[in-house]
C-alpha cells in the first residue's frame, strides 16, 4: 500500500508541474501587452518600462517559467497587478465558495446517481429502469449552465422561491445554503444521469462474477446480494468518476457562479481575464490544477483501499 501511495504522489506531481508549465505558456500567448492594458492609453513609454521590468515581463521566457514555478513552490502566487494585494488572499477568500459548491454538487450527484443506477440495474429491462434510463440521458445533455439559467428564472424569478444571486450573508449558514440550492443542483444534474449509467453498467457486470452466483447459490435474497456484495466491487469505477467529476465541476463552477454572482474562485479568474490581470488568473488556476490533481488523487487512493486488486496492477 505504501508503494501504491508513493507512486501516486509521484504521478500527481509530475502532473501539477506539467499542468503549470502548460498554464504558463498559454497565457504568455493570450492576446494584449498586459503592461499597456493595466497601465491604460496614457502610460508613458517609461512607466510601461519600469512595469514590464518589476513584473519580469522583459525577461526571456524560461526565466519566467522558472521565478513562476520557484514562487509557486514557495506558496507565492504572486501580486494582484491593480490592487496590489497578494494573490494568495484574494483566492483564499474566493475558494471556500467554489469548494463548498463543488463538493455539494456530487454529493447530490452521488446520493441521488449511485442509488438510482443499482435499482435500475436491479430491475434491468422493467419500466423503472427504461425511465430511469431516460431520465438520466436527458440529464446528461443538458450543459449546467443552462440548467443554471432555467432555474433561475423558473424558481428565483418567476416563483420567487430561492435567492437569485450571491452566496448569502457572511456568518448565516441557513442563509448561505439557501443561496447554495440552485447553482448546486445546476451543476449537479447532468452528473446525476451520468453517475446512474455508471452505476448501472458496473452492477450489472458484478453480477456476472462468480462469487455474486455462490451468494445466490446459498439462497440469500436479491438485495442482500447487491448491497452486501456486488456494492463493493460495483463502486470503484464510480469512485474515480466522482473524483474526475470534482476536478469537472470546479470547471463548470466558472459559469454557474457568473450566473448566480457567487464570489469563488471562477468569478476570480473570469474577472481577472477581462483586465489582464495576469497574477490572479496564474495564481487561480494554478489552485484549480492542485484541486483536480488532489481530487483525482483521493479517488486512486480510495479505490486502492477498497479493492487490493488495483494496487496489485
Amino acid at each position: 500500500m505504501i508503494k501504491y501511495i508513493l507512486r501516486r504522489l509521484l504521478i500527481t506531481l509530475i502532473t501539477v508541474l506539467g499542468a503549470m508549465t502548460i498554464l504558463f505558456i498559454i497565457i504568455q500567448f493570450l492576446p494584449g501587452d498586459p503592461a499597456t492594458v493595466l497601465l491604460g492609453p496614457r502610460a508613458t513609454p517609461e512607466i510601461i518600462k519600469k512595469f514590464r521590468t518589476q513584473m519580469w515581463l522583459d525577461k526571456p521566457i524560461y526565466l519566467q517559467l522558472a521565478r513562476f514555478i520557484i514562487n509557486i513552490l514557495k506558496g507565492d502566487l504572486g501580486t494582484d497587478v491593480l490592487n496590489y494585494m497578494p494573490v494568495s488572499k484574494l483566492v483564499i477568500n474566493a475558494l471556500p465558495h467554489t469548494i463548498v459548491l463543488a463538493f455539494s454538487s456530487i454529493f447530490i450527484a452521488s446520493v441521488i446517481g449511485i442509488p438510482l443506477g443499482t435499482y435500475s440495474a436491479a430491475y434491468r429491462n422493467s419500466l423503472l429502469d427504461r425511465i430511469t434510463g431516460l431520465i438520466s440521458i436527458s440529464m446528461i445533455t443538458i450543459p449546467s449552465f443552462l440548467a443554471g439559467i432555467l432555474f433561475l428564472l423558473i424558481f428565483a424569478v418567476y416563483f420567487d422561491w430561492f435567492p437569485a444571486m450571491g452566496s448569502g450573508e457572511p456568518g448565516d449558514i441557513l442563509s448561505q445554503l439557501w443561496h447554495l440550492i440552485l447553482p448546486s443542483l445546476s451543476l449537479a444534474l447532468g452528473w446525476i444521469g451520468y453517475i446512474a449509467r455508471i452505476m448501472r453498467a458496473s452492477v450489472l457486470e458484478e453480477m456476472t462474477e462468480d462469487y455474486v452466483r455462490t451468494a445466490k447459490a446459498k439462497g440469500l435474497k436479491e438485495y442482500v446480494v447487491v448491497f452486501k456484495h456486488i456494492l463493493r466491487g460495483a463502486l470503484i469505477p464510480v469512485i474515480a468518476v466522482i473524483g474526475v467529476g470534482f476536478g469537472n465541476l470546479l470547471g463548470g463552477a466558472v459559469l454557474v457562479e457568473i450566473i448566480f454572482h457567487r464570489q469563488g474562485l471562477g468569478f476570480l479568474i473570469f474577472n481577472a481575464i477581462q483586465s489582464r490581470n495576469y497574477p490572479i488568473v496564474q495564481g487561480g488556476l494554478i489552485i484549480a490544477v492542485l484541486l483536480y490533481s488532489l481530487a483525482n488523487l483521493v479517488a486512486d487512493l480510495s479505490y486502492g483501499i477498497i479493492d487490493p486488486r488495483v494496487r496489485s496492477e
